[in-house]
């Protein structure tokens, strides 16, 4: 009875200890697995964030050189988890200088170069805009007719109109920005309008 017993407890250490071995093993397998594959992210995203003639920031630097620079702790277990947190930063530090470096680019092409000047209008002040540039244009050439009728049906059409060549203008450098022709055109609607009430 006693033996059978020993050999019991012997059969449980051995399986105790197999158990603990599988365990440290895959936790050491993990581990290298993961410090293998964030060397590979890291030579794979560095052209993602670092910008030509500029240094890499200083947070990036330091996320992978904690990375790179990480020592294992007594058991493996811990270092996943601090290897772990080690990763969480470097990942929002990539992400970070990601972002920058897109933001930068993308304003970089957004803004005008030279004497160039970039307007954002709407549909609605686009349209008014073409109608506006072609029924003008037709007025400077010496073979038109005025045949063609072509006005503003109400007032609330000839305000957006207006808006929409006052922002135009408001694009323009002020030293070269025309400074009456905003007031003389809402003189005239005022004007046409008022005095259609007037008579109404």
């Amino acid at each position: 009875m006693g033996i059978l017993a020993v050999i019991v407890v012997l059969l449980v250490l051995l399986l105790a200890s197999t158990w603990s071995s599988a365990k440290s093993y895959f936790a050491k397998g993990r581990l290298a697995g993961m410090e293998e594959a964030t060397l590979e992210i890291i030579r794979g995203v560095c052209s993602h964030y670092e910008s030509s003639g500029q240094a890499t920031p200083d947070y990036v630097a330091k996320a992978v050189e904690a990375v790179r620079t990480f020592a294992r702790g007594a058991t493996y277990e811990k270092s996943i988890y601090r290897y772990q947190a080690r990763l969480w930063i470097f990942g929002d530090a990539i992400g970070a200088a990601c972002w920058r470096k897109g933001y930068d680019t993308c304003r970089l092409q957004m803004t005008p170069r030279g004497d160039k000047i970039i307007v954002a209008l709407s549909m609605n002040e686009l349209l008014h805009l073409t109608s506006l540039a072609h029924l003008g244009f037709k007025k400077m050439m010496p073979n038109d007719r005025g045949f063609e009728m072509l006005r503003f049906s109400n007032e609330e059409q000839a305000l957006c109109g207006t808006s929409a060549v006052e922002k135009l203008e408001r694009a323009i450098p002020e030293k070269h920005r025309p400074s009456q022709h905003a007031a003389n055109r809402l003189a005239l609607i005022r004007h046409w309008w008022r005095a259609e009430r007037k008579t109404a």
